[in-house]
């Protein structure tokens, strides 16, 4: 009698530890769950967000991507190791369709006076094709005098045709300039005879405003001119993000 009864509540035991066992996986999995769908939605707010903040300054639609830093954790610091930045139709000044592929360091998103936080530092890569380059200088007055845009990596100019079945030809050089980039005329006749001023001077004008104007405080560190494109690289140093001025989001990205 007393075997079976020891039996029973050893059996007893061991339901008891299995449904004990189960309720704490069903919650783990539950808090698992929760989690990894927070850290989900919460990353989607802050990349867009994000977006928000760098779409003002480059003109264009920004693809945002986040450190593989929790967001949930940052949360609690506010703070962002990097995020990297990818746009395919970037607007600098006059400049239309520059390519940037940046990279901003040590966000933090405490907000300040005036600002919605700071970058710690910043790069990126731009390049602005010779199809870009025509369409901008195109949008012009004088644009519909330029027909061609030609890139020579050699010699590291750009020359632009001008006129009836490219008659005449302007040719420019941009180098960087300490903090700046220079255009310099390097070439510019028709059948031997110098092409207007006011022409010229439009041209190479533009082409300096195109290049002139970067987002996130950066200045062009070096410029090379390939085949088919101008290419810039540019380096930023602290940087305050503007705050929201609309009033849609009064402490800027401090979801995070």
């Amino acid at each position: 009698m007393t075997a079976t009864t020891s039996t029973g509540n050893s059996s007893g035991g061991r339901r008891r530890s299995r449904t004990a066992l189960i309720v704490v996986l069903v919650v783990v999995a539950a808090l698992v769950v929760a989690l990894v769908a927070g850290e989900l939605f919460v990353r989607n707010r802050v990349k867009a967000c994000l977006a928000d903040q760098f779409e003002s300054q480059l003109g264009s639609q920004v693809d945002i991507g986040l450190s593989p830093k929790p967001v949930l954790w940052q949360t609690i610091d506010k703070q962002i190791p990097y995020v990297t930045l990818e746009s395919d139709d970037t607007d600098f000044g006059p400049a239309i369709g520059m390519n940037v592929h940046g990279r901003a360091d040590d966000i933090d998103l405490e907000p300040g006076d005036g600002s919605a936080g700071t970058i710690g530092s910043s790069h990126a890569d731009v390049e602005w094709s010779t199809d870009g380059i025509l369409t901008t200088i195109q949008q012009e007055s004088f644009g519909a005098l330029v027909s061609e845009v030609r890139a020579d990596q050699g010699a590291g100019t750009l020359t632009f045709s001008v006129g009836p079945a490219g008659l005449a030809d302007l040719t420019v050089r941009p180098t960087v300039d300490g903090d700046r980039v220079k255009v310099e005329t390097v070439g510019a006749a028709i059948l031997g005879l110098g092409l207007p001023t006011d022409l010229v001077d439009g041209i190479v004008q533009t082409l300096t405003d195109s290049l002139q104007t970067y987002p996130l405080g950066m200045i062009p560190e070096s410029l090379e001119v390939t085949d088919s494109a101008v290419h810039l690289t540019l380096q930023g140093g602290r940087y305050a993000i503007p705050a929201d001025q609309s009033g849609s989001s009064p402490d800027g990205c401090s979801i995070v």
